[in-house]
Parts: C-alpha cells; sequence; structure tokens
C-alpha cells in the first residue's frame, strides 16, 4: 500500500513545518465548535504538501494557523524550530481570489511586495527581482495592465509572481487554480513547478483536484470530515522530479494512487447528504 497512516505525537520527528498536537477550536452561539484536533504533521524543507478533504475539513484553518492568521486552540505549529505567533514575510500566501491592488499594474503590485519585504536592495536590485518574477510568469508584456485588463490565469501569474518576488521560506497556496478553466489551471501547474524548482520554497497547498494534488506534490495529506477534522491518511508521491505529465499519468501508479485517493475521499469518508 502507498498510503501510511498519519505520525502520532510520539513518533513524529520535528520537521522544518511542524503540526505537533494542533487542534483548533471556535466560539459560536451554540456552543464550542471543533474544526480540527490531533493534527501531528512533519514537513521538510524544500517539501511539496497538497492537502485534500471535503469542505469543512480544516483545510483553511491549518493554512490560517501557518500563515500566522488565527493560533491554535492546543498544541502548536512551529517553523525551524519556532512557534508561529503571526504574519510574516518568511511565509506568503496566495489566494484563490488573487488579492491584488486594482488601481495598481501588474508590475506595481509586485514591486510594492519587493520593496516592503526587501528594503535592504537598492532600488535598481528591487527593479531586476521584479523584472525576473514577471518573466518567470511570461507577464512583462503585460507589466503595466491592471488587473481589471488581466485575465484569470494572469492574475493568478501576477499573484504567484509577487509571493515568490520576496524569497518565502513557505509558500501557502490556497485552491490557487479553483477558479480557472482545466487548460489555464494545467498551464498554471507546470509553471508552478518550474518556478518552485528555482528556489525550492517549501509549499503547503490546499485543492480539491486529486489529479492536481498527484503531478504537483511530494505528498498529500488527506483529511477526515468535520467537525474535529483530523488527518487520515498521507499518500508519498513516488514520481521523480522535474515531472512531465504525460509520463506521471501513464505510470501504474498514478492510477493506484488515485484510486486510493478516491476510496479515501467517497467512499471511506464521503460527506452525508442526508
Amino acid at each position: 500500500m502507498t498510503a501510511i497512516l498519519p505520525p502520532t505525537a510520539s513518533t513524529v520527528k520535528t520537521g522544518f513545518l511542524h503540526f505537533d498536537c494542533v487542534g483548533k477550536t471556535f466560539p459560536t452561539p451554540r456552543g464550542p465548535y471543533v474544526a480540527i484536533e490531533d493534527i501531528n504533521l512533519s514537513v521538510e524543507q524544500g517539501e511539496f504538501i497538497c492537502v485534500i478533504g471535503h469542505s469543512g475539513c480544516g483545510k483553511s484553518t491549518l493554512l490560517n494557523l501557518v500563515s500566522g492568521f488565527s493560533h491554535p486552540t492546543s498544541g502548536g505549529v512551529y517553523l525551524d524550530g519556532k512557534p508561529i505567533q503571526e504574519p510574516g514575510p518568511d511565509r506568503m500566501v496566495v489566494f484563490q481570489n488573487y488579492s491584488l491592488l486594482p488601481w495598481k499594474s501588474a508590475r506595481e503590485n509586485v514591486a510594492l511586495a519587493v520593496k516592503a519585504a526587501r528594503p535592504h536592495l537598492s532600488p535598481n536590485e528591487q527593479r531586476q527581482v521584479v523584472d525576473h518574477h514577471l518573466e518567470l510568469v511570461g507577464l512583462m508584456e503585460a507589466q503595466h495592465k491592471r488587473p481589471d485588463q488581466l485575465s484569470g490565469g494572469m492574475k493568478q501569474r501576477v499573484a504567484i509572481a509577487r509571493a515568490l518576488s520576496i524569497r518565502p521560506e513557505v509558500l501557502i497556496l490556497d485552491e490557487p487554480f479553483g477558479a480557472l478553466d482545466q487548460i489555464t489551471k494545467e498551464e498554471l501547474q507546470e509553471e508552478l513547478l518550474n518556478i518552485w524548482e528555482e528556489t525550492r520554497p517549501t509549499v503547503l497547498m490546499i485543492t480539491h483536484d486529486i489529479d492536481e494534488a498527484l503531478f504537483l506534490a511530494d505528498r498529500v495529506v488527506m483529511m477526515t470530515n468535520g467537525p474535529a477534522a483530523t488527518i487520515g491518511e498521507v499518500l508519498e508521491i513516488p514520481f521523480d522530479r522535474p515531472r512531465d505529465r504525460e509520463a506521471v499519468v501513464e505510470d501504474s501508479r498514478y492510477a493506484q494512487l488515485r484510486t486510493e485517493a478516491l476510496d479515501f475521499l467517497y467512499r471511506r469518508f464521503a460527506h452525508d447528504d442526508d
């Protein structure tokens, strides 16, 4: 079997990004709501992790804890051995809705992040960083266009360039391609891997797309249903890097992994619609 059970608190090794017995409870008018509990996960530096699960399984809660937007009710989330307590430039988030400043051009959106996070660079060095990342995502010709003049795929390219231009240690991706058509989605998946190969930040990505997760990730973390969601299983993805989509899909192991993920999500932890 390729699937392995998640590590427990007694067996997990502290990695670069580490969840130690993490739980998060939210107050509600009906009483406390336990979103996640007993999350134990160790992520190595430069590892690409995808998190999948049904709506309400706590995926976004995990990302908010890593980004520093929220704090665990129990346990702790650690980056390089230090507890995450607030947002910082060592962690950058790319959202599904792009979150670009609408009155600024693509170039200005990226430049603003570089100026804020890398003030030690000279103006000329900052321009070079912006140029480099716009080139990586193929947007030099559209660099002076505002977001309302760009397609959805181009907007997400700007968001990715902005996030990576500050050289974060952790890149947090919240369903970044969920609103895009299939062709654009696949193009951006491949571009993301090419860009990621350059600096190898640690990546934590939410997705509902099993095929996307299998193509991108080193490991796929599969969440049980909420409330009190936790890690159900972790799939180790064996494909060599750099990856070729056709070769990955034609590999016999791909079908086995896909079957295991589907079995987990749609049989063992299927949503009860009643």
